[in-house]
């Protein structure tokens, strides 16, 4: 008689695998044809000589070419998939989703999230589609037990990995090609779980095959360093998508650097802490015009001390005090304007 192993993650494999997706992204032939002679028009002919040619095979009956691609997972029996905001960022292709049981499915992007890497992609299925269940993300604890799925390289299909949860709040500066602007991602978790290039996009699983995350960034020339994206991020998305129709993130309308006390003797304030608001850039604004910042009368160089009386630190930023506040929510600041101290309220707006 053959033994076969028992255990828990193999369970917890066989229960989340089904809801696992591969998300595939397509151009069509004559677009991609287009985008190679600008290219080439571009290079002032450097790009000329080289050759440009699709193999055959890798054209579909459409005229459909493969770019690109990452992992989801469904959390919806109506077939609603979420993924990252990174791998379904490419202008121009058509979506579409490869269920575990190898169909195929056209995927509607139904909205990206203006802030976290989070998107949430529609399918059509005449059965009910398994699902993956989500946790709590608050509640997680050092060294507990994870597993991580997804389509590894784009080609390893149904790949999963085990770790730990190794790290939690963690701040990164990603970046998800080179041609895209780096953006600072807050609030990870960190875990050993291996997370390759394709992974992008899919679950990051307790041992009870709860989401508690999705796989989003790994740590160039690293080992054994991953992140994913909290899960109470996508859980927020999904509630705006079924009551508005679309992802409602709040909007204060200013720029600002967050200080610390190296920063106070490098730029020569008066405190150190708190946030400079200050504009990045030469065609930037400090305050963006006719935002809940410009109305209540932000000025370039104010220093905002405390949200709703919670000191502004490196550790809590005012990126991480809007990630808890809603569309229409007032909240108070506390203003250091030269050497005096102003009490401001202010309704966040909705972010278009």
């Amino acid at each position: 008689m053959i033994k076969k192993e028992k255990s828990e993650i193999i369970s917890t494999v066989k229960k989340v695998l089904p809801a696992v997706v591969s998300v595939m992204l397509s151009k069509h032939i004559s677009e991609l044809e287009k985008e190679i002679s600008i290219l080439r028009r571009s290079s002032h002919g450097r790009a000329g000589k080289l050759p440009f040619r699709i193999p055959p095979d890798k054209i579909n009956a459409h005229g459909m070419v493969q770019v690109g691609g990452g992992s989801g997972f469904i959390v919806d029996a109506s077939g609603i998939v979420l993924t990252n905001k990174h791998v379904v960022s490419e202008p121009n292709v058509e979506y579409s989703v490869i269920a575990s049981d190898n169909e195929t499915y056209p995927a509607e992007v139904l909205a990206r999230d203006p802030i976290d890497d989070v998107a949430i992609l529609k399918i059509k299925s005449s059965k009910k589609l398994p699902v993956v269940e989500l946790c709590n993300s608050h509640e997680l604890a050092l060294g507990q037990t994870v597993l991580a799925f997804g389509n590894a390289l784009g080609i390893f299909r149904n790949t999963v990995s085990r770790g730990i949860i190794s790290g939690l709040s963690r701040s990164v500066s990603a970046q998800a090609d080179i041609a895209s602007p780096i953006q600072e991602m807050r609030g990870l978790i960190q875990t050993d779980a291996a997370i390759n290039p394709g992974n992008s996009g899919g679950p990051l699983v307790d041992i009870f095959g709860r989401a508690i995350g999705i796989n989003a960034a790994v740590v160039a020339a690293a080992e054994n360093i991953s992140f994913a994206i909290p899960i109470h991020a996508a859980w927020r998305d999904l509630e705006d998508i079924k009551q508005y129709g679309r992802i409602r993130r709040p909007l204060l309308g200013l720029r600002y650097i967050t200080l610390d006390e190296d920063m106070k003797e490098k730029l020569g304030l008066p405190i150190g802490y708190g946030a400079l608001v200050t504009h990045e850039h030469p065609f930037d604004t400090a305050v963006v015009p006719q935002s809940p910042a410009a109305r209540a009368g932000i000025k370039e160089r104010d220093i905002i001390l405390t949200w709703n009386a919670e000191k502004i630190t490196r550790e809590k930023n005012i990126q991480d005090c809007l990630e808890n506040c809603s569309v229409g929510d007032v909240i108070a600041l506390t203003v250091l304007r030269g050497k005096k101290e102003l009490s401001v309220k202010i309704s966040l707006a909705e972010r278009k």
